[in-house]
């Protein structure tokens, strides 16, 4: 049976969020946070929409949060590059940033989790916490876990553990084409969808794997004919950003009719290229859909009046949840105190409780499977006002997306 969060749940939820203790150590206190992605480059409207969605949900929280802080962002380009983060990140620490997010790219991810614990270990007293909110390689929270490093998004092995789930009973998924960045976040999606698939769906063909690099393809007609060559019904990609977008726009020009199943389809540019002809075919594995209920849902059209553009990036809403209620229960903005909070925390969020797991500071949520469609008096939102949005054909409960982890954290 699907489970249905309903506007007055959310809302209670919402509201016990901010029950706050009646006198906080720390109320009032400005709280910066670093903001390390890409401002420039073919994936820059991602960036720029992500960095607005963290602005305008600091905004929200700095009228109401359990800990009574003042949330301030200091967004940094970074280019999409490892080497680029990493003085991204050395720039914030000189600016008295304790918090840095990010969430574009895991190469990036890992190159600041790495600088990060390496300012730590150097400078006892002024250590500073990585929120990832969007890279999603397993082994972030896997065999390179590390203790100042949290994980907003569902990783790949738990999108595609829910995903493949779901394909188990679509019997019309018979042949299975790969297409995927070539960089960790690509790679895993290959391999999780290979492993997964023989395992619940023995009986199909996986016809073709391609990695290509990434936010460096301009035109993708030759690999659509390489996928309608092979008798592909159906896509399975992580691509995100220009790398869909711009696939999306050659399958349909090359008249390509068959299933995708994307992680990022809601991403800006992407939805405008779906269009009408994509309806019915595109499905999203994801941690919220296009008409969440309640008070999320109220932001999400408060965001689009003011900015002419989409919230989708929900786990903005998760970061300033999780770090208030952790103040609030430490009663500090103290980085090392916060982190010790964080692990292991339970909080509300737009999607009811979550929890961020101890073992390895990967959040645990429930997960969608949506389709694109055309808005309807159900489904009233109109993503980048095409007239279509993602609708639910399938929720799961945090416990079944769960995966295990072989994290061995070293603690400070």
């Amino acid at each position: 049976m699907q489970a249905v969060l309903t506007r007055s749940t959310v809302t209670l939820a919402l509201g016990l969020a901010f029950a706050a203790p009646a006198a906080l150590a720390q109320k009032g206190q400005s709280v910066k946070v670093g903001w390390v992605d890409p401002l420039s480059g073919l994936m820059a409207p991602v960036g720029q929409n992500q960095i607005k969605s963290f602005q305008f949900i600091a905004e929200h929280f700095n009228k109401s949060n359990p800990a009574g802080v003042k949330f301030e962002m200091v967004p940094i380009d970074n280019k999409l590059s490892p080497q680029e983060s990493i003085n991204a990140v050395k720039s914030l620490i000189d600016q008295g940033v304790r918090y840095i997010v990010q969430g574009n790219g895991s190469g990036a991810a890992l190159a600041i989790m790495d600088a990060v614990s390496k300012h730590n270990e150097r400078n006892p007293g002024k250590e500073v916490v990585y929120i990832n909110y969007a890279a999603v390689d397993p082994d972030l929270t896997n065999s390179k876990c590390n203790y100042w490093h949290f994980r907003l998004d569902a990783d790949t092995s738990m999108k595609m553990e829910a995903l493949t789930t779901w394909v188990k009973d679509q019997k019309d998924v018979k042949k299975v084409y790969l297409i995927n960045q070539n960089y960790a976040h690509g790679q895993q999606v290959s391999r999780y969808g290979k492993e997964m698939l023989a395992i619940k769906r023995p009986d199909v063909q996986v016809v073709g794997d391609d990695l290509h690099p990434l936010a460096q393809v301009r035109d993708f007609a030759p690999y659509v004919a390489k996928i309608k060559a092979a008798g592909a019904d159906t896509v399975l990609t992580g691509n995100w950003g220009s790398d869909l977008t711009l696939l999306v726009k050659a399958a349909s020009d090359a008249g390509l009719n068959v299933k995708f199943l994307t992680y990022y389809a809601g991403v800006t540019g992407t939805p405008t290229a779906l269009g009408a002809a994509a309806a019915g075919r595109v499905y999203v594995v994801a941690y919220a859909n296009s008409n969440m209920p309640g008070e999320i849902g109220k932001l999400g059209d408060q965001f689009k009046a003011k900015f002419k553009d989409d919230y989708y990036t929900l786990a903005t809403y998760h970061a300033f949840a999780m770090l208030s209620s952790a103040m609030a229960q430490a009663k500090t903005t103290d980085a090392a105190k916060v982190a010790a909070a964080m692990e292991g925390l339970r909080f509300k969020s737009f999607n009811g409780e979550v929890e961020m797991r101890k073992a390895d500071h990967q959040l645990q949520q429930g997960l969608f499977i949506t389709v694109w469609q055309k808005a309807d008096a159900k489904h009233p939102y109109s993503v980048e006002n095409t007239g279509y949005n993602f609708q639910t054909v399938k929720y799961y409960e945090p416990y079944v997306a769960s995966t295990p982890t072989s994290c061995q954290m070293k603690r400070p």
